[in-house]
């Protein structure tokens, strides 16, 4: 079965596809080193304080058994994508990278934040190694071996189709120094016709270009991980009526940066790591894709009769 796990990595992005394959697919890394925090108690109001506890992906696929990660997606070259990655690559045996043409650059002189020049330096080396893994520039439209291809060459494998970006994209980014519009968006087909695309932080040129080109295949999807988390930055102004997404997932943002009401306006359902920590979909449930969440008290929020499913770590709260 697919099952996708999108983990609260506090203002970053992590995600983790098991394939029926078997295959492993991880796209992105935040909140990737060892470190402990200690938060004040949680908030049982709306809002439910979830950022403030984030789990370590690292951990995280180690607790579930994880040794071998067949791809390594980084969306883009922002640090809240890649919070973790020497880590990550020191951790498991990864076989393959997808990685953008970017020529993003940064220095002693740049602001590291929270983050870990180590990372940035680690992602310099690796994505112009000759060794293992093995890194892949792909892009919209490609097709290939064990992403969507099997190795007859029919359609389907892992379900993973490239909607951006073009080489023109990633061109105009490197000019612009804005890589958001160089993020791999990608949509993910289920063996069972069900749609999950995973957005990246997208903007507005990317989503013009998805559009013209891929209009029918994103029409009326199923879930959604929102771009850019959320934010009001992610997308375009037309997009969302196009997608229709049953169930629409964002990551954390500070609440002032977050779109709510282009999803509110249109009555489309919307769920926050910040509300529900981290959030498994079997997308192969008996009558639909059942949700889970990791965190009790919002999962009894929506749903008083939920319950608590081992296999997934998590409290289920609906079908879609």
């Amino acid at each position: 079965m697919g099952i996708v796990h999108f983990l609260n990595v506090n203002e970053g992005d992590c995600i983790w596809i098991e394939h029926p394959s078997e295959h492993n697919t991880i796209i992105d890394i935040s909140n990737g080193e060892e470190v402990t925090n200690i938060f004040e108690s949680v908030s049982l109001s709306g809002n439910h304080n979830q950022k403030n506890y984030p789990v370590n992906p690292i951990k995280y696929f180690k607790d579930r058994n994880v040794s071998t990660i067949f791809r390594f997606i980084l969306t883009h070259p922002d640090m809240d994508h890649m919070d973790g990655i020497k880590e990550l690559f020191d951790t498991f045996e990864i076989l393959n990278f997808w990685d953008t043409e970017n020529t993003k650059v940064m220095d002693d002189n740049s602001d590291w934040g929270r983050y870990n020049k180590e990372d940035w330096n680690f992602y310099q080396k690796i994505r112009t190694s000759s060794s293992s893994p093995k890194v892949l520039h792909l892009y919209a439209g490609q097709k290939g071996k064990y992403y969507n291809q099997t190795e007859d060459g029919k359609s389907g494998a892992d379900g993973l189709y490239l909607l951006a970006p073009t080489t023109d994209l990633v061109e105009e980014a490197n000019k612009s120094e804005d890589y958001n519009d160089c993020s791999y968006v990608i949509l993910y087909r289920t063996g069972n016709n069900k749609k999950i695309i995973f957005a990246g932080d997208s903007a507005e040129k990317t989503w013009d270009y998805i559009l013209d080109n891929y209009k029918e295949d994103v029409r009326d999807i199923d879930i959604l991980i929102a771009p850019h988390h959320g934010r009001k930055t992610g997308g375009n102004d037309k997009y969302l009526d196009v997608l229709k997404p049953k169930l629409t997932l964002f990551g954390n943002s500070k609440s002032e940066y977050l779109d709510y009401s282009s999803w509110n306006n249109r009555g489309l359902d919307h769920i926050t790591n910040n509300q529900a920590n981290c959030i498994i979909i079997n997308t192969t449930g008996k009558n639909g894709m059942d949700v889970y969440v990791t965190y009790e008290v919002f999962a009894k929020k929506c749903n008083p009769c939920t319950f608590y499913d081992e296999s997934y770590a998590g409290w289920y709260i609906m079908t879609i």
